[in-house]
C-alpha cells in the first residue's frame, strides 16, 4: 500500500479532496458559510426584536401589563 501525498485523517481527505474534486469542495464550503451566515442572521434578528413590526396593515390591541407594549409604545 502506497502512502497518501496528502497525510492521514481528515485533514489528509480535505486536502485530496480539493484537489480531486474542487467544484464539488467548493460548492459545499460556500454551502456552509451560507448556512451559518442564515443562523446568525435569524438569531440577531430575534434578539432585536425583529418580530415588533413598526408599521402594520392591522390594528392590534394590547393590554397595558403586555410586555410587548412597552416596545411598542417606545417606537
Amino acid at each position: 500500500m502506497s502512502v497518501s501525498p496528502y497525510g492521514r485523517g481528515l485533514v489528509g481527505l480535505f486536502r485530496q479532496g480539493c484537489h480531486e474534486i474542487p467544484e464539488v469542495m467548493g460548492s459545499c464550503f460556500l454551502g456552509l458559510l451560507g448556512i451559518g451566515l442564515s443562523i446568525v442572521g435569524l438569531y440577531r434578528y430575534e434578539r432585536k426584536d425583529g418580530d415588533n413590526r413598526r408599521y402594520k396593515m392591522d390594528y392590534v390591541i394590547m393590554r397595558s401589563d403586555d410586555p410587548r407594549a412597552a416596545r411598542v409604545h417606545k417606537d
